[in-house]
């Protein structure tokens, strides 16, 4: 099997807002989460909604790109410019349960409570609240792609994983110098595992990914949106990289140009991933 190496590690506590990057994460069966022996942060467990409880993001507030995430003993702590920062403790009784949306699921959520959404909508200038995924919910993946493997995620857009080459976007970046255009970082496509090794676009072929005992499963090429447009460090929105990629990547079943893999977790969940390690790539053809 060809060998690749993990070259990044992600997770994005908070939909929208940015993530942490780090030297090793746990697997669990809705995807990565921080690694430590005690409360972890997993991908995508806190959304924040509107005042219908429907989910937001870069696409409706691009200003999310600011609003970064880090850990304390025992807390996600949030940031944006300007404010005093947040502090959230993993352990908050009392909270109240309510049903929310993504996309086209209702599920249940826990509210984090007045203070968060006062925070949230002074940092972001509307009405939003922040909600946290009920451990007990099931919010499976599109069996079209998924199958029966049982598989699901928390708030992700549908997928536990997304895994993208360093070859891919080195190809993509080479594809905009040559318009002229400065070379855009990997924190525009937010994904969880960048390999390094692989040539430009060969995660769209793999089937499965191996990593000491972790076996993920490719298993739905991710289409773009307007979020990959908007510059992570700024907020400002642009029209690269959907421009470009239209030209050369655009799938015409899916509907939309499509940058990365998503990918379901098979095995190894409560084993570890680290930045350094080699991966073995299994082919589909």
């Amino acid at each position: 099997m060809p060998r690749a190496r993990i070259s990044a590690l992600n997770v994005y506590p908070i939909k929208g807002c940015r993530g942490i990057a780090l030297p090793r994460a746990r697997v669990a069966e809705r995807g990565l989460t921080t690694a430590g022996p005690s409360a972890v942060a997993g991908d995508r467990e806190w959304m924040i909604v509107d005042a219908d409880g429907r989910f937001v993001t870069q696409r409706e507030y691009p200003q999310l790109a600011l609003i970064a995430t880090s850990l304390a003993a025992g807390a996600l702590v949030l940031a944006s410019p300007g404010m005093p920062s947040l502090c959230l403790p993993f352990e908050i009784p009392g909270l109240t349960l309510r049903e929310v949306v993504v996309w086209n699921s209702q599920v249940t959520a826990h509210d984090a409570g007045d203070a968060a959404a006062r925070w949230l909508s002074s940092a972001i200038g509307d009405d939003l609240r922040l909600v946290r995924f009920d451990p007990a919910g099931l919010r499976l993946c599109n069996p079209q792609y998924a199958g029966d493997s049982g598989a699901h995620t928390a708030f992700a857009d549908g997928y536990p994983v997304l895994v993208i080459g360093e070859g891919s976007l080195n190809e993509l970046n080479a594809r905009l110098a040559a318009k002229g255009i400065v070379a855009l970082p990997m924190n525009r496509f937010r994904p969880n595992v960048v390999l390094a090794g692989l040539d430009p676009f060969d995660e769209d072929h793999v089937d499965t990914i191996s990593v000491d005992g972790v076996t993920l499963k490719l298993v739905k090429p991710c289409t773009r949106c307007q979020v990959t447009t908007t510059d992570q460090a700024s907020a400002a929105v642009g029209t690269e990289p959907l421009a470009t990629l239209a030209g050369f990547r655009m799938n015409t079943v899916l509907s939309g140009v499509t940058f990365g893999m998503n990918a379901i977790v098979v095995g190894g969940v409560g084993r570890e991933l680290s930045v350094g390690a080699d991966a073995d790539c299994r082919f589909a053809f």
